[in-house]
């Protein structure tokens, strides 16, 4: 079964065209096939903020279906931070949009000649066409929606930049708008840098509207819809560990020792208790807010929403890793002051976890008092403002490091570390070592501390594959599907069986068209290492520090064949 069409836009003579979709990547989307398209169109040498480099909005294979939770989009391109391929995945409803409209992606190239004006692209069923944004330019993401939402249908749905993205800034996300009908921009991809690739692009916004088009059909109607209420059925009667979302992760990280505090001096903090998410739950009582579904058709609900003290909207979701990186990372006490630091990175278009880090730098090198939570946010506000520390920290640890000639820069290939430290969790550090997407622990999590060394690059591996299977069909991870679940739904869906051998060869292709990309930008194995800070400097009572072999790390490249574990497995990050 073949469908769907591409959208390729030049941004060199403002030109759009429709081309239909190839049959040979029929079961393709989200990141296997922006990793499909950036190796065959991308020339990986490219200066990332240049005309060359491509960007590419890609909904998952079955975003835009009846299947529980299936709507996340990929943006891909070169990261400006990494100088590698970057996949960035994020909820919302424009992937479920784009792909009702039969659209399985949006392939961005070039760079007008006018760098002062902005641009949109509006897509609906009849078409995509290109308009002058200007008069949106410097908008940050909550005025911007708000404006558009003056002259757009309700149903239409947005991804977008903030100023950070427009500076160019290395940190920029790409934000989509969640389903609620204010159509907040809060749903980011935030790492890598991809906000400042779109900003290079002149192009400020993307509007997807698909009206009241039905759900995608499809070929066996009987048996997706068994598939998937067997799916839902399975997860809702199952133990739900994400119904209260990420945030209350605090307390297990904290155990775990993997809970960075102060730019990941130690790996606990004083102030676990006050910066847990179970506060945040606490507070819906008396002030509103609580969990919702970020994209239509969500039965995960991992996603919070946060009010102030009078009971008006602040922010949607607040996660852990922002807890972690904006929060402990920068000695933060109080979830609320990370609650409006969370708010600034979604209105100025932030990654989280790329803007605590830097912060962490800087405070770490003394320009800035640990815990000072203003200064932290006027720091944002310097980002929006393009002042020169505001450039600094909106450019990433590595830049910030440099500026204030501080070692201690918790990075692998130029993307600060998440939350998740390499070395109480070693295995994770060898999907940040060996990951084409760099320090990302969405790319394959190992949450087992006691795991020998010779067994992390199967557990690494293992969960690289799955993951980027996932993030190619458009399930989100919190469903925690496994690979057998997800090739019953594919079968079901494109009307042709979708066998063990299939779907690992997604997963396992997508990795090896990433590995090949990075090869060609001149990324070498020697490449694989962690920083000194993440070898030398101990944390928790073992004093442990991240110190695999790096004959073991390499082992995680070589084909296998996998077990029958394997397929009990589901997605982590």
């Amino acid at each position: 079964m073949s469908e769907g069409r591409i959208i390729r836009v030049d941004m060199t003579d403002q030109s759009v065209s429709i081309d239909p979709f190839p049959e040979e990547w029929h079961l393709l989307g989200g990141r296997a096939l922006s990793a499909k398209i950036l190796l065959a169109e991308c020339d990986a040498t490219c200066d990332p903020l240049g005309p060359d480099n491509v960007l590419v909005v890609a909904p998952g294979a079955l975003a835009g279906t009846s299947a529980p939770t299936s709507g996340r989009i990929s943006i891909g391109g070169k990261s400006p931070l990494t100088g590698g391929i970057k996949e960035a995945n994020a909820g919302g409803n424009p992937g479920q949009d784009l792909m009702k409209l039969g659209y399985r992606a949006i392939i961005v190239k070039g760079q007008p000649g006018d760098r002062d004006k902005r641009w949109a692209l509006d897509v609906t069923e009849e078409g995509a066409t290109l308009k002058d944004a200007t008069e949106y330019k410097g908008l940050w993401n909550y005025a911007l929606i708000g404006e558009l939402a003056k002259t757009y249908s309700a149903t239409a749905s947005f991804i977008s930049i903030g100023p950070a993205g427009e500076l160019e800034l290395l940190g920029a996300s790409v934000a989509c708008t969640d389903q609620e009908k204010e159509r907040h921009p809060v749903r980011h991809a935030g790492r890598g840098g991809l906000g400042a690739v779109m900003g290079s692009k002149c192009l400020k916004y993307v509007s997807v509207d698909a009206a009241k088009k039905p759900a995608r059909a499809p070929a066996d109607r009987e048996a997706f819809i068994a598939a998937t209420r067997t799916t839902s059925k399975a997860y809702l009667e199952g133990p739900r560990p994400m119904q209260h979302g990420t945030s209350t992760s605090v307390g297990m990280a904290q155990i775990l020792n993997t809970f960075p505090y102060k730019n990941r001096i130690e790996g606990q903090s004083p102030d676990a208790e006050t910066l847990d998410g179970h506060r945040i739950i606490e507070s819906f009582e008396t002030r509103g807010g609580g969990m919702h579904n970020c994209q239509t058709g969500c039965i995960v609900k991992c996603s919070n929403v946060v009010h102030d003290e009078d009971g008006n909207y602040k922010t949607s979701a607040l996660e852990f890793e922002t807890l972690t990186l904006l929060g402990s990372n920068c000695g933060l006490a109080s979830w609320e002051d990370v609650a409006d630091l969370d708010r600034l990175c979604d209105d100025i278009g932030l990654d989280t976890i790329e803007t605590g880090a830097a912060i962490g730098v800087y405070m770490d090198s003394g320009a800035m008092e640990f815990g000072d939570a203003e200064g932290a946010k006027h720091l944002m506000r310097e980002i929006a403002e393009g002042s020169d520390v505001g450039r600094t920290i909106g450019n990433g640890a590595v830049a910030t490091g440099k500026r204030q000639k501080h070692h201690r820069v918790p990075t692998v290939r130029g993307q600060a570390i998440p939350a998740w430290d390499p070395r109480p969790l070693k295995a994770t550090g060898v999907t940040y070592l060996t990951s084409p997407q760099g320090a990302d622990h969405t790319a394959g999590l190992v949450v087992n501390p006691g795991l020998a060394p010779e067994d992390m690059p199967a557990a690494s591996r293992d969960n690289q594959v799955i993951n980027a299977a996932i993030d190619s069909s458009g399930f989100c991870m919190f469903l925690m599907l496994n690979l057998d679940q997800v090739r019953t739904l594919y079968s079901a869906f494109f009307g042709e069986e979708c066998t063990r051998k299939a779907i690992f060869a997604m997963g396992w292709q997508c990795l090896e068209d990433e590995w090949e990309f990075n090869r060609r930008a001149g990324f070498k194995r020697e490449d694989d290492v962690m920083p000194d800070c993440m070898m030398q400097d101990a944390i928790g009572p073992q004093k442990v520090v991240f110190d695999v072999d790096p004959e073991i790390v390499a082992k995680t490249y070589e084909p296998y064949e996998p077990d029958e574990a394997f397929w009990s497995k589901g997605g982590t990050g």
